[in-house]
């Protein structure tokens, strides 16, 4: 009995946090640390969702907040709100910076740890009105079209629903006369959440938060499996991808149809890979069902899943060819196999895609509408700042306003450098040279830097994949610098619009705040490297644990299924 009551004890106390976890790799003053950033990071978002009451993209009609005293009052003090976001954001991209310690160092904090972190934080933002954009009403008004039998590939919202509608009315203008560019799959979904919800704004964006719940819960069920596939760590890949910021910001808070796409890109390259590196891969006996049949289904499964994705939102077919190239090496790396596994993935891509036209009743209208982003004119795509700065140079120069030109012949080069680079990737993985995780990434990534429009959130792509596969110190040092200025600088004023003295006044008034706390906290903080623990576990420096210390690097694994170079 009194070791029965003592494991109580010390089961509570260890939930309070008054004990050390369990098989913990810690020690009490890292726990102590890596407590306290959890905190702060969870502060934070409390307080990006208290001030989206006022900052964020609320609807124009239906906002549950208008008259109610208390939860009215930050849309009535706009200036205070932001600043109230911006600080929140900063204290969230800055403890997760600091949690970079339990991730990255040579004692890495448990995958429980990390996962109870990760759900501490995002908690605020589930409840939150959406922030950064205000994607999420251009996703109702495109349902709601579907759903009243109209074509959402062909009419907008203000076409489709009327100016006056509900939802039309809180879309952004540059989209209401403009056809959706999401795939099927997602507006399918979209049109069965309309159906459920109504014209209810708040009902239908809180299900919309579901289906990007469930594509974050795939991410994170995807992403350790695809780590340890490529020999990195987990906790380090779901800190680096997961537990991102922009993740976080953008995906979870601003309700961005990329979780679903990438939930489903990357579950289906697990499934696929799964299949492809048994030793196994075809049954032995093609009339009887049984275990020899898993590799084959797990293929199978994983195309399938990929090529939803891709019903998401196109990019992610990319990791189709990817999983062909791989499958091709994988069945001897000579011409045949890759045209034997190019026609059966492809024919099977496309019985999935016309299966999924034909169910949701909105066929391949998709195909046609997939440049209407390109209205927008983003600075963070190198190609359109190029052609916006040539053609200010131009009238400048007294030359006249070329902008337009340029802008097509800079997007057409940059499409076409895209082709060639993307080709040379899959020609690597196709002999053995690239881990197609990898490739993938690194293919996403150059898409993203070249595409005619980049979001904070399109960053993504690249990032979570690249997470799984790359070790070197310089790619995750690149990470956390962009993550944090695109984070922390990109999105100024999130779905609303603010003047000019408003954004400034936050500015300074965020950067007041964040000294003062980070006067509080410097000590208590992890700010500074922690002192260096006695030598009880192993160094993982971003490898698997378990096993000796070693001061060698961790060899990827090289099994003859999947014996790919290390390229990072």
């Amino acid at each position: 009995m009194a070791v029965r009551h003592h494991t109580l004890s010390s089961s509570i106390a260890a939930l309070h946090g008054d004990e050390k976890p369990v098989g913990s790799p810690l020690n009490e003053t890292e726990l102590t640390a890596l407590r306290r950033t959890r905190l702060f990071g969870a502060t934070g978002t409390v307080l990006m969702g208290i001030g989206a009451l006022g900052a964020g993209a609320r609807p124009v009609v239906q906002d549950p907040t208008f008259g109610v005293r208390l939860l009215n009052l930050p849309s009535r003090i706009q200036t205070v709100s932001l600043t109230m976001t911006t600080v929140g954001a900063v204290m969230m991209a800055l403890a997760w910076l600091m949690l970079g310690r339990f991730a990255l160092g040579k004692r890495q904090m448990s995958r429980g740890e990390l996962d109870r972190t990760l759900m501490l934080w995002m908690l605020p933002l589930l409840i939150a009105p959406p922030m950064y954009s205000k994607d999420v009403y251009s996703y109702l008004a495109q349902s709601q079209i579907s759903l009243e039998g109209l074509d959402p590939y062909q009419v907008g919202p203000a076409s489709g629903l009327g100016l006056g509608h509900v939802f039309t009315l809180s879309v952004p203008s540059v989209w209401r006369e403009t056809p959706a560019p999401y795939g099927p799959l997602f507006l399918w979904i979209g049109r069965g959440i309309s159906a459920l919800t109504g014209e209810n704004i708040v009902a239908a964006v809180l299900c919309h938060r579901l289906v990007v719940l469930a594509g974050v819960a795939m991410i994170v069920w995807a992403v350790p499996r695809l780590a340890r596939r490529c020999g990195v760590a987990e906790v380090s890949a779901l800190w680096l991808g997961v537990a991102n910021p922009l993740l976080l910001m953008h995906l979870v808070a601003g309700i961005h149809n990329e979780a679903l796409m990438l939930g489903l890109m990357l579950t289906g390259a697990e499934f696929a890979l799964r299949g492809i590196d048994s030793p196994r891969l075809w049954p032995t006996s093609w009339r009887r069902l049984g275990p020899d049949w898993e590799p084959l289904g797990m293929l199978l499964a994983g195309s399938i899943l990929i090529t939803l994705s891709s019903q998401v939102k196109l990019p992610s077919l990319l990791a189709l060819g990817f999983v062909t190239t791989a499958l091709a090496y994988r069945r001897g790396g000579n011409l045949r196999a890759l045209l034997l596994a190019g026609g059966g993935i492809g024919s099977l891509s496309l019985a999935v895609m016309g299966l999924v036209g034909w169910a949701s009743g909105l066929g391949f209208g998709w195909m046609f509408t997939l440049g209407t982003a390109n209205v927008v004119r983003s600075w963070m795509s190198p190609p359109t700042l190029l052609a916006l700065a040539t053609g200010q140079v131009g009238i400048l120069l007294g030359l006249g306003d070329h902008t337009t030109a340029v802008l097509a012949l800079t997007r057409f080069i940059g499409v076409l450098i895209i082709m060639v680079l993307v080709s040379w990737l899959l020609f690597a993985v196709f002999r053995g040279r690239l881990h197609p995780i990898g490739g993938l990434g690194v293919a996403l990534g150059i898409c993203v830097l070249l595409f005619p429009v980049v979001q904070p959130w399109y960053l993504l792509w690249a990032i979570i994949p690249l997470a799984c596969w790359a070790t070197r110190t310089g790619f995750r040092e690149t990470v956390i610098v962009v993550t944090l200025v695109v984070g922390i600088f990109g999105p100024t004023a999130n779905g609303d619009r603010f003047a000019l003295f408003q954004i400034l006044d936050a500015t300074l008034a965020s950067a007041a705040v964040m000294a003062v706390l980070v006067a509080l906290t410097y000590t208590r903080l992890p700010w500074r490297p922690l002192q260096s623990p006695p030598a009880d576990g192993p160094e993982t420096n971003g490898a698997p644990t378990g096993g000796a210390p070693s001061t060698a690097p961790t060899p990827r694994p090289t099994s003859a299924p999947d014996a790919y170079a290390d390229s990072t």
